[in-house]
């Protein structure tokens, strides 16, 4: 008695209806309003001409490679000072996520040196700092080594040493500048001011938009974001702005996706009022990127001068003339912070889940390589011999087809990181990718409901599965469900496409 298509039609849309209601239902939802409109953002008058004067970069300079002693190794890195004679202010570089290799900061730096200031471009630590563990703290304290050191040099000002932080150097800055009234000024370069979690559902918002990404392609991201357990993600960066003291310039470009400007700019200025800190400059350079380049090229106009010509003026300069101004930033949506994931759909659970149907996909053959070594792997009857060759086949099917769907997922995923820098162009490809996860979570669920159904229409017919047979069938129908489950919960069978 075979099963009809209608009757397996109806199955596997009632089947894809339970599973795209999972994941509706199932916390946590993730749905940044739209930012309210501020008009203290809509008026910022222009930047005032003495802040973009030119910058005569000309100075002969000397480098010299440093070594630092750290806690738990040595962090090395790049001295540039003028040969001028005279006391120089001075700055550190901080980096933002990754490797932070000296050389990132080279333009920078060669260029401030030549115009005046001594600068320290070092490689960020290797121990103590990876993906899943960030001591902002320690990384802060290793850029007041530096400081330290600057201030020791007879061509260095100390009392005008600062320190340069970009990016998640912005969480790491304000903290050495709270813990030493040794660093002289600050300056802060996309600094998020919010906690890492919110600035990075806020990035990864914004850049899906600008990729014109489906909005499940946003579900399955920041629900797998929920489930991420790295303490630092939830780092709460106002206890030690609200302790900066010292003269804060701070710049933030218009058409950066990685940083929520507007917010942060909000928390810069409530943090700086709460210390009494009325020493802050804020500037929005007109298409200017996470970098203060323009689409990753050269460096957004004016913000050399800027930089320069507000080190060298300290301390006159740190009292502005109007402490925002520059380009007309425009936030689209809120920096909402991305709910944990309940226990059931964690990192850990996510894990046992994969496991489990690999263990499932791989037991069937296991079980049939153990039987025929003890000499039990054959059909006992002839009815077996037919019936049971199409559902091993389907089994198949359904491993590779759950294979390929986590392959792709994870594809996807890298998919949209690479394409996060650079959209132009992108949102064929990241269309076709959302599309092919879609179609194979789909096949997986039709080929899951066929395969029972063949299963029960063969036991119906005389089918008298062996041992191996059984773990085969458990096996694989078994994890496919978890994977599905796993599915659901991500997204993969929601509606619309």
């Amino acid at each position: 008695m075979r099963t009809g298509r209608g009757t397996l039609s109806v199955a596997a849309g009632l089947v894809l209806v339970a599973l795209a209601t999972v994941g509706y239902v199932l916390p946590p939802a993730f749905d940044p309003p739209p930012l309210k409109t501020d008009s203290t953002f809509q008026s910022i008058p222009a930047q005032p001409k003495n802040e973009l004067l030119p910058v005569v970069a000309v100075d002969p300079i000397r480098r010299q490679e440093i070594s630092i002693p750290a806690e738990g190794q040595r962090l090395e890195g790049t001295l540039r000072a003028p040969l001028t004679p005279g006391r120089h202010p001075a700055m550190v570089f901080v980096s933002g996520s990754g490797n932070g290799s000296r050389t990132e900061f080279t333009p920078q730096a060669e260029f401030l040196a030549k115009a005046g200031v001594v600068t320290i471009a070092f490689d960020k630590r290797t121990v103590g700092y990876n993906f899943r563990e960030r001591d902002f703290a320690l990384l802060a304290d290793d850029a007041l080594r530096m400081v330290e050191y600057l201030r020791t040099l007879p061509e260095v000002d100390p009392a005008r040493v600062g320190i340069w932080g970009v990016s998640e150097g912005g969480w790491v800055v304000p903290i050495a500048a709270a813990k030493s009234t040794a660093v002289g000024f600050v300056v802060l370069v996309s600094s998020p001011n919010v906690s890492p979690l919110r600035q990075v559902a806020w990035a990864l918002n914004e850049q899906l938009l600008r990729l014109r990404a489906p909005i499940g392609a946003r579900d399955l991201l920041t629900r797998a974001m929920g489930g991420v357990g790295f303490d630092f993600l939830r780092y709460d960066a106002m206890p030690a702005l609200s302790q900066v003291k010292q003269p804060v310039l701070a710049f933030y470009g218009t058409t950066d996706p990685s940083i929520p400007f507007v917010e942060s700019t909000k928390t810069l200025v409530t943090a700086l009022d709460s210390a009494g800190n009325d020493d802050y400059t804020i500037r929005f350079m007109a298409m200017g990127d996470h970098a203060m380049r323009v689409n990753g090229g050269d460096f957004t106009k004016g913000y050399l001068e800027t930089l320069t010509n507000w080190i060298t003026g300290l301390p006159g300069t740190a009292k502005p003339p109007v402490h925002m101004a520059g380009a007309t930033p425009v936030q689209r949506f809120e920096a909402a912070d991305v709910p944990a994931a309940p226990w059931y759909a964690g990192g850990t659970m996510l894990g046992l889940t994969i496991c489990l149907a690999a263990v499932g996909y791989v037991a069937g053959p296991v079980a049939a390589m153990v039987e025929r070594l003890r000499g039990r792997g054959h059909l006992p009857v002839e009815t077996n011999a037919k019936l049971w060759p199409p559902i091993r086949r389907r089994l198949v099917r359904i491993a590779w087809t759950s294979l390929g769907l986590l392959a792709s997922v994870v594809a996807f995923i890298t998919l949209l990181v690479m394409f996060s820098i650079n959209q132009a162009g992108a949102w064929p490809a990241v269309l076709a990718g959302w599309l092919v996860v879609r179609v194979l979570a789909v096949l997986m669920l039709i080929q899951e409901v066929t395969a029972v159904a063949a299963v029960v229409s063969a036991l119906r017919e005389g089918l008298r599965p062996t041992r191996w047979q059984h773990v085969a069938v458990a096996g694989v129908l078994g994890g496919t469900g978890l994977l599905m489950v796993a599915a659901a919960y991500y997204g993969l069978f929601s509606f619309p496409w």
